[in-house]
């Protein structure tokens, strides 16, 4: 073990973190096997192509054998009892490659295991993140979790829908979202929480090669081949060289868009249209919404959230120049 990466048995405790729909303490516990991917990313940051990208990679067909998210579960979901949730990850044989939204702080980590974290243009992100929440079908969502929050087998009384807060428009929002001081531990879709996110697992990979692997939204629509011959070789992945057209093809934004009722991450019905999940895909969306001052001002709010993660001044203008593609 490198001198820098603290043993198992002075590594500090995980992070708890919990919201309605999901809970890092399912991590605690959790019968890991040697070989198993973790894929750690905010939401709307390349989750869901990332899992894709894993599948193909493991089973080597642009046809999956099962849904994505039967295939890839989300350990953390509420909604699926952890008793259940852990029984069908045992059941699989395949390599297995799990979802997560929690940060690596919040998960006990293991040697032989890769952890892959997933970073998006914050703004991209959060954009992208206004417009699925215009997808998301809040009524099914309430009932689920009250279910969850009762026991599998209660039926919770029904309870007075609150009304709706009408929304402010995208731009006043993302100008919000960019002032935001919430806690990432209390709201790790805020833009403190996603900083927290990347900075943690930055310092990580630099630690514990090759245990931690940062992909890149952008590189992924630069040079999608590239980057999934790139994963390939750090999940030590032989691939023949006449499957790789069609698995790089399988797994453009258009081919998912297309089979989109298997691959969207929707396995209880949360969506008002798995389609829309794929909405873009495209970057510049943020950075288009804002002026120059505020740009600036955004830039340097990440700067000043990143420092509190990473005291060296060079490692913050790195990870901000990786993030933002400042060159």
């Amino acid at each position: 073990m490198p001198a820098d990466v603290p043993s198992p048995q002075h590594r500090p405790p995980p992070v708890r973190y919990r919201s309605d729909e999901e809970d890092s303490g399912r991590w605690i516990g959790f019968p890991h096997r040697a070989g198993d991917i973790v894929i750690s990313t905010r939401s709307k940051s390349g989750t869901t192509w990332t899992q894709m990208i894993c599948a193909l990679l493991i089973f080597q067909e642009p046809r999956l054998p099962a849904p994505l998210a039967d295939l890839s579960p989300w350990l953390d979901w509420l909604v699926v009892p952890i008793d259940q949730m852990y029984g069908r990850l045992a059941a699989q044989r395949h390599r297995r490659f799990v979802k997560t939204h929690t940060p690596l702080d919040g998960l006990p980590l293991h040697r032989d295991v890769t952890y892959l974290v997933v970073a998006r243009h914050p703004l991209d992100m959060a954009v992208s993140l206004y417009h699925q929440g215009d997808n998301l079908d809040r009524r099914r969502i309430r009932e689920l979790t009250d279910r969850a929050r009762a026991g599998a087998a209660d039926r919770p009384q029904p309870q007075p829908e609150p009304r709706p807060r009408p929304r402010p428009d995208l731009g006043h929002w993302l100008r919000q979202w960019i002032a935001g001081a919430a806690d990432p531990a209390d709201a790790l879709d805020s833009l403190p929480g996603v900083v927290h996110h990347l900075a943690d697992a930055w310092t990580r990979q630099a630690a514990q090669r090759p245990t931690v692997v940062l992909l890149h939204y952008q590189d992924l629509l630069d040079d999608l081949a590239g980057q999934m011959r790139r994963l390939a070789e750090r999940l030590r992945i032989a691939v023949p060289d006449d499957r790789w057209p069609d698995l790089v093809e399988a797994a453009t934004f258009a081919t998912m868009r297309e089979r989109a009722a298997r691959l969207a991450p929707d396995p209880a019905g949360i969506m008002i249209d798995r389609r829309a999940f794929f909405r873009s895909g495209r970057s510049g969306g943020g950075r288009s919404l804002l002026t120059d001052d505020e740009y600036a001002r955004y830039l340097h709010r990440v700067a000043q959230l990143a420092a509190r993660r990473l005291p060296d001044p060079a490692d913050v203008d790195d990870l901000l120049t990786w993030l933002h593609r400042l060159r």
